[in-house]
């Protein structure tokens, strides 16, 4: 199987003590479970998983959980007989099948029904399945990557995953690193993107990004992650027309246009108490830190993008902050 080519780009400590992590695990065959926010790479770290394991000339088979319907995703995982359902017509080999001697990675695992997780954990534990609509019981030599961005442990305290497939899955865990913590990572993933996209559009050079704009790529929350800074990038590429000067301008909204429209706005008097308070100040105090928690919440403890989103400037929330004795992550521009 032809490797395609994805390069991992990154040289901050956290993600080296992760890719050192990733090459220990790759000639365990056990299962692996890679977990992280969205847009944080779980797929290259299985590809790489895969690629440096004795596994690397196999298959490498990939299934999205969350994008097959819960009906169909039995099939596509463990295959069916002919006549097994009503649009079964010819016998089809699902993805474990597929994947036999080599790698399965399934993303988005939380999504799964307890009826798949139940097969899951035989097939883990006894490398055996069985058709839908079948009885013959089929072997496979499968090593078992599997992706969320939800908290396993958590769901299982809800009863939402079972614990026991859990277990079986968690012979060792992945955790990816947000890139609000990989600084050092970002003007080098940044610059990677932006040279794709500048050989896609058939322009000679990329002049590089302007000092104002590696700032705001350092100073962005990305709570979107990889993914997100790739969009941003390439979208702010596209549109740059002076390609002959450095790239100032960022594009981190797609949506932001004087014709957007808006949401209809409440009265200022909605949400407030039916009486009138004891302590006016008291009360403006208390809805004052709970807005500013709030916006600091929502950017990830960044001061100066929370002091945007409230109209506020940077010495103003400070000095909020300081009233109210709130800490929160400083990001002055």
């Amino acid at each position: 199987m032809a490797r395609e080519e994805q390069p991992i780009i990154g040289e901050s400590p956290v993600f080296l003590t992760v890719l050192e992590a990733v090459s220990r695990l790759a000639d365990i065959n056990r299962p692996v479970l890679v977990v992280g926010e969205r847009g944080t790479g779980k797929e290259l770290i299985a590809e790489r998983l895969h690629y440096l394991s004795a596994r690397w000339d196999a298959p490498l088979v990939k299934l999205n959980c969350a994008a097959i319907n819960e009906n169909l995703l039995e099939s596509e995982l463990f295959g069916h007989e002919a006549g097994a359902f009503t649009d079964a017509q010819a016998l089809r080999r699902g993805r474990f099948e597929q994947a036999d001697g080599g790698t399965l990675f399934l993303d988005e695992l939380a999504t799964t029904s307890p009826a798949v997780q139940e097969k899951l954990l035989r097939i883990i534990e006894y490398g055996k399945f069985e058709r839908l609509g079948g009885q013959k019981t089929i072997k496979v030599d499968v090593r078992l990557v599997a992706a969320t961005n939800d908290d396993l442990p958590t769901l299982v305290d809800q009863r939402r995953f079972r614990a026991d497939l859990l277990d079986r899955l968690a012979f060792d865990v992945i955790t990816l690193p947000p890139l609000r913590q990989r600084l050092e990572d970002i003007l080098p993933l940044s610059e990677h993107f932006a040279m794709r996209m500048t050989a896609e559009l058939g322009r000679p050079l990329f002049a590089g990004f302007a000092r104002s704009a590696a700032e705001q790529l350092l100073r962005h929350s990305w709570p979107g992650n990889i993914r997100e800074l790739r969009n941003v990038v390439e979208r702010s590429v596209y549109r740059h027309q002076d390609v002959d000067q450095a790239l100032e301008n960022l594009v981190f909204d797609p949506f932001d246009s004087p014709w957007r429209q808006q949401p209809k706005v409440s009265n200022a008097t909605d949400g407030l108490p039916g009486t009138l308070p004891d302590d006016l100040r008291g009360f403006l105090d208390d809805v004052e830190k709970e807005l500013v928690c709030r916006a600091l919440k929502l950017t990830d403890g960044n001061q100066q993008q929370a002091a945007t989103r409230l109209g506020l400037s940077y010495d103003q929330i400070r000095g909020i902050l300081k009233k109210h004795r709130l800490t929160g992550r400083q990001q002055r521009s």
